[in-house]
């Protein structure tokens, strides 16, 4: 594998997995993060780590052509084809983030079609929608089994509609995240789960209206 240098992006997606973990994010093995490096290769995190415990050596690099680097007792994560599609569809990224949390989960019930309708909160503003009293809607995929169909799924409807916003919901499952940046990414699933905490919240309040609020 790999040595590591100091700016290594490895570091920083451990400090971010062990956060999201202390937040309820990421429990068991669940979640993964991913950053891509200069040759547009990528480290993802491997299949079955705690992420609350990651090491450097807890990761698999990903090649622009999909080949793995090789380890005897590493897979990279379930979801690695979802990151390679998010990629690919923007260049621009450089890190992508998915977490499991219970509001994810819940919010993404609300609705029984592919969109989820946000409230128009402040917080929109952090995911660049700066209008004002925004009509911004989250898509949602369904959970598939074989992850690939979800990947291809994320392909086929970005290819035609770019999303309003750098996220996705996957129903029952959790939200992904892609940015510019390690750091833009964290902030991204800050962000999306504070809303998703909002919305169960006024739902309690409010009943069904109360997410429109």
């Amino acid at each position: 594998m790999t040595s590591h240098t100091p700016s290594d992006r490895r570091l920083e997606l451990i400090a971010t997995a062990r956060h999201f973990y202390q937040q309820g994010w990421m429990v068991g093995t669940a979640g993964n993060l991913s950053a891509r490096l200069p040759d547009g290769s990528f480290w993802i995190t491997a299949s079955g780590r705690s992420k609350g415990e990651l090491l450097l050596s807890d990761f698999v690099r990903i090649y622009p052509d999909g080949k793995e680097e090789s380890s005897a007792d590493l897979k990279p994560s379930a979801e690695t084809a979802i990151h390679q599609v998010l990629y690919t569809l923007f260049p621009q990224a450089q890190a992508c983030y998915h977490v499991h949390s219970i509001e994810a989960n819940l919010v993404s019930r609300f609705v029984v079609g592919d969109s989820l309708p946000l409230p128009p909160l402040e917080m929109l503003k952090g995911l660049g929608i700066w209008q004002e009293n925004p009509c911004c809607v989250l898509p949602i995929f369904a959970n598939h089994l074989q992850v690939s169909r979800i990947a291809t799924e994320i392909q086929e409807r970005f290819t035609i509609n770019l999303p309003q916003v750098p996220a996705l919901l996957i129903r029952d499952h959790g939200v992904t995240v892609w940015a510019s940046s390690c750091e833009t990414a964290r902030n991204y699933i800050e962000l999306v789960e504070y809303i998703f905490r909002y919305m169960v919240a006024a739902r309690g309040i409010w009943g069904d209206e109360g997410n429109n609020n």
